[in-house]
């Protein structure tokens, strides 16, 4: 596969098959993607694989909280705190598609609250990822990290793999670390669920839009 084909299809994957994912090939998808560039090779990212009972024990925590209205607190600022435009726009036409997909109406909270929660099981994919920085690092380093990320899921798809990222799953960080022992002073970056794709469920059979480089760039 072209790189041009895997960038085509790497999409955001939000229902997975029950099926079980080799550990072998999680180790190759770390290892290729272990070859993303950073400055001056600082290599920050620092990788959590959750999957079993220890998976169930952390997603019914991020749930709980959730659940229980713990309000959530990023070790970061992820989002801007005002929304301008196209941005806002953008925000608005990701989330309709989504609910589309799974017809769901704005109406229907409780729907949405179940859609939501689904996210702290990281969609019941088979395996969370979890990313971690050491907190000395600074800004360039959030920019390293998001070409590892993206290096990782490039990966999967060569493993017949699907994805999602998912700064949902770094918003309770206190409970993930104290869950998984790391500690307090790292940055948990954000998540991703990985597994096989259910390919028959609506939520799967949607992208969202990309905008024209005409948009974007400006050649001098």
């Amino acid at each position: 596969m072209k790189v041009s084909e895997a960038l085509a299809k790497r999409k955001s994957t939000r229902a997975f098959l029950n099926k079980t994912v080799d550990v072998e090939k999680i180790k190759r998808i770390l290892n290729a993607a272990k070859h993303a560039p950073s400055g001056v090779n600082t290599q920050p990212w620092q990788v959590a694989v959750v999957m079993g009972e220890k998976k169930k024990l952390l997603e019914q925590c991020l749930e709980n909280a959730y659940r229980n209205g713990i309000k959530a607190q990023m070790d970061y600022q992820y989002y801007p705190c005002e929304w301008h435009e196209p941005y806002k726009i953008r925000r608005k036409a990701c989330g309709l598609q989504l609910y589309t997909a799974l017809e769901i109406n704005r109406d229907d909270k409780e729907k949405q609250i179940e859609q939501w929660a689904a996210n702290y099981r990281a969609f019941d994919a088979p395996i969370m990822l979890l990313f971690f920085m050491d907190s000395v690092m600074a800004t360039g380093s959030f920019l390293d990290y998001g070409m590892f990320l993206q290096s990782v899921m490039l990966a999967a798809i060569e493993e017949g793999l699907a994805t999602c990222p998912q700064a949902s799953l770094a918003e309770y960080p206190k409970i993930i670390k104290e869950t998984l022992g790391y500690p307090d002073k790292v940055i948990l970056i954000c998540g991703m669920a990985m597994g096989y794709e259910d390919s028959h469920a609506l939520v799967n059979n949607y992208r969202t839009s990309r905008e024209e480089i005409d948009t974007f760039s400006r050649f001098f």
